[in-house]
């Protein structure tokens, strides 16, 4: 199913990211995208996995372009990008819309207009 393919991780360098990483490095997958707006995290993960699968993408969800940018080409999304501690979210109401709420938007959205074949979101 997944040789060949092109994978998307939005949120990629979390700790759900990480886990659909190791899931999939080993596999026969083509490529795998790490979207996420963390440029320190992406350069540990680059250099821990050290493998020419993996292709970094500095961006947001909350960023229209950045989405559209990393979706071109891939056939398979999981969309981990989200804030997700309770306390940050109540504090910070109208981050966590942007994030969960617009945020999955732009990645449904973006996955629809590149003809993504499945998202997991």
């Amino acid at each position: 199913m997944f040789s060949g393919k092109t994978l998307l991780i939005t949120g990629g360098t979390g700790s759900f990211g990480n886990a659909v990483l190791k899931r999939f490095l080993d596999s026969d997958i083509g490529e795998i995208r790490i979207f996420s707006r963390d440029e320190k995290k992406q350069d540990d993960m680059r250099k821990r996995y050290n493998s020419a699968k993996l292709k970094f993408y500095i961006g947001d969800v909350r960023d229209y372009r950045s989405v559209e940018h990393a979706v071109r080409g891939v056939d398979y999304i999981f969309h981990a990008a989200a804030l997700k501690q309770v306390p940050s979210c109540e504090f910070h109401p109208m981050q966590a819309v942007q994030t969960n709420v617009y945020g999955t938007e732009n990645v449904l959205v973006a996955a629809v207009a590149a003809e993504v074949k499945k998202s997991f979101v």
